[in-house]
């Protein structure tokens, strides 16, 4: 990821710090200006290791193993859709 060089990382956090919200499959890290970091696991997943806060323009690095992420539900149906209640 050459993009990373150019960007401001705030702090680096170890994955096991963050909260994993698992109806959201998302992690969350308190952040400074009162909001929190954010990361989906898909973005994990894909090696994408840069939390952002959606308040402020801080970011942080994840130092995370790919082999200790949640592992995903089994599919029957690759590309069907789950309905969710609204």
């Amino acid at each position: 990821m050459s993009d990373d060089e150019n960007l401001s990382i705030y702090d680096e956090i170890e994955i096991e710090d963050m909260t994993f919200d698992e109806a959201l499959q998302m992690y969350h890290y308190p952040c400074p200006c009162g909001d929190r970091f954010q990361i989906q696991l898909d973005d994990l997943r894909d090696e994408e290791d840069i939390a952002v806060c959606p308040s402020c323009s801080l970011m942080i690095r994840v130092i995370f193993d790919l082999d200790d992420l949640p592992k995903p539900p089994p599919s029957g149906d690759s590309g069907s859709q789950i309905p969710i209640a609204a």
